[in-house]
């Protein structure tokens, strides 16, 4: 569907003069924002640029303050309520999808309309044929039995949108939808996404994946700091200068020169193997090396990385740490030897988001914590937290707050800080910009560097080409769990890299 020029059409939804004020914070500020039926539009900004605000404000979870006009097809909308909103076809999918992992898929996808607010008897049997009329018209297949908790990411994704859909939607806010998935789900998502567009129905897309946005969308509103900075089509757009309409900074985007040492690696591998996963991966890592490691889905980066880590044995080959060899029984010993890892998943591996910030950073070295009775010194905690915090320039309130109130960056710094309390000599990162914003990247990866100007071996595991191009000195090709080619960013060219990995 072109939506690129749209002057003619009704708009769906018009916002002018939005604001909202929480407290002493103004979250919006004279915001104006636009919808055209059909329309792919992207909604971007930083954490905490009051993107979520508005897309509440919206659904009716806000009222806006006094003086904002919002009209849905040409009228005037007065208060809205979360029902109401959804009554006219608006639809939020959060990221975390707000889905019944125990409920069967069929349930989940018409709760709304056969299980609402009046108590009535369920009709199991039009349940199902809606949902089961509702995948078809995505072109997917998904065993409406199956309880939710059993599907992927992906597949739980697709139950959110068929859901949207029983509710007849006519604007689906999708946020962070690609978060969590790999290259090949979020191209399957993307195809979906059109066709609901192709339908007529509108799509805001709330990515910090900047490269799918220019991709998917015509348009791009742009927020910083509750104000808007802009919409703009996206023809004609890059990266970078999205980057510096979001953040009001420039970043400059230079390839590393290798600075791999000729002595002992940190880390080797010679030939390892596990069975269904990966097969004769050799590598090495030096001192004060970047070493990317990429790859599509199920190309066995996150098993091979699981190995070096002690989770997951290798069934052959040999692991070599300052060249000796390395026996890993579990993580318990990797820690121990000096290999740290942080993994994809901040939420439910990477932090405990109920405990306190400073709690979370010690975790991993408690031992080394403990007084002259043998018990935790609070003293000593907190001298470890309060360094790390510092050195990693986290933005936080008190130590003792939940690491949950965090930003997505600082969280993402607090994993960091975990594991760098054990001062490790190899760090692991698999994926660790997930969820983060492009200003919060940044930064994370101005600490990577200074780590491995200090010495450290860093191996960095990213599905998103750019990351690797950027940031490592050397990039490995993984590819059906073997290492195919291995890529010097400055001395190729980043579209090139992207073509050898994803063509």
């Amino acid at each position: 569907m072109d939506d690129t020029a749209r002057s003619g059409d009704t708009l769906l939804l018009k916002l002018e003069h939005v604001s909202k004020r929480f407290g002493g914070v103004q979250a919006l500020d004279d915001v104006a924002f636009e919808v055209h039926p059909g329309e792919v539009l992207c909604l971007a900004g930083e954490n905490g640029s009051g993107k979520s605000t508005l897309i509440k404000t919206i659904s009716g979870v806000h009222q806006p303050d006094p003086g904002a006009v919002m009209e849905w097809r040409g009228e005037t909308l007065g208060s809205m309520d979360p029902a109401s909103a959804r009554g006219i076809g608006i639809q939020v999918i959060w990221q975390d999808l707000a889905l019944f992992p125990h409920m069967s898929v069929a349930e989940n996808i018409a709760f709304e309309r056969n299980l609402g607010a009046r108590p009535t008897v369920v009709d199991y049997a039009t349940m199902r044929r809606e949902a089961d009329a509702i995948l078809s018209r995505l072109g997917v297949e998904i065993d409406l039995d199956a309880p939710v908790s059993s599907l992927s990411i992906a597949r739980r994704q697709l139950v959110a949108i068929a859901r949207a859909l029983v509710a007849d939607a006519a604007l689906i806010f999708m946020d962070e939808p690609t978060a969590s998935l790999s290259r090949a789900e979020t191209e399957a998502l993307i195809d979906i996404v059109r066709r609901l567009s192709y339908e007529g129905i509108a799509v805001v897309f709330v990515s910090h994946r900047l490269a799918e946005v220019l991709d998917i969308c015509s348009r791009v509103t742009v927020l910083r700091d509750g104000k808007l900075v802009g919409t703009y089509p996206t023809e004609g757009m890059t990266q970078t200068r999205l980057t510096e309409l979001m953040t009001g900074a420039t970043f400059d985007y230079e390839t590393h020169t290798s600075r791999a040492t000729d002595g002992t690696p940190i880390l080797e591998t010679e030939r390892l193997g596990r069975a269904g996963e990966y097969e004769d991966v050799s590598l090495s890592i030096a001192p004060g090396e970047i070493v990317g490691l990429t790859g599509r889905l199920g190309s066995g980066r996150t098993e091979l990385a699981l190995s070096i880590f002690g989770m997951t044995p290798p069934d052959r080959g040999r692991i070599l740490l300052e060249g000796r060899p390395l026996r890993l029984g579990s993580n318990r010993d990797a820690i121990d030897a000096g290999i740290a890892y942080v993994s994809e998943d901040r939420l439910s591996l990477g932090l405990v988001q109920d405990q306190p910030i400073e709690d979370n950073v010690v975790v991993t070295v408690l031992d080394r914590l403990l007084g002259s009775a043998g018990l935790l010194s609070p003293a000593r905690k907190a001298e470890v937290a309060d360094d790390w915090i510092a050195r990693l320039k986290v933005k936080i309130g008190q130590p003792s707050d939940a690491v949950s109130t965090l930003s997505g960056g600082n969280q993402q710094r607090i994993v960091l800080a975990k594991w760098l309390a054990t001062r490790p000599k190899l760090l692991i990162l698999d994926s660790p910009t997930v969820g983060v914003d492009v200003g919060a990247r940044a930064g994370i990866f101005d600490i990577v560097d200074g780590l491995a100007r200090e010495g450290m071996a860093i191996l960095l595991i990213s599905d998103e080409t750019p990351e690797v191009y950027f940031n490592a000195d050397r990039v490995l090709h993984m590819r059906d769990g073997r290492i195919v080619e291995t890529f010097r960013p400055d001395a190729m060219a980043l579209d090139d890299m992207e073509a050898a990995v994803h063509g």
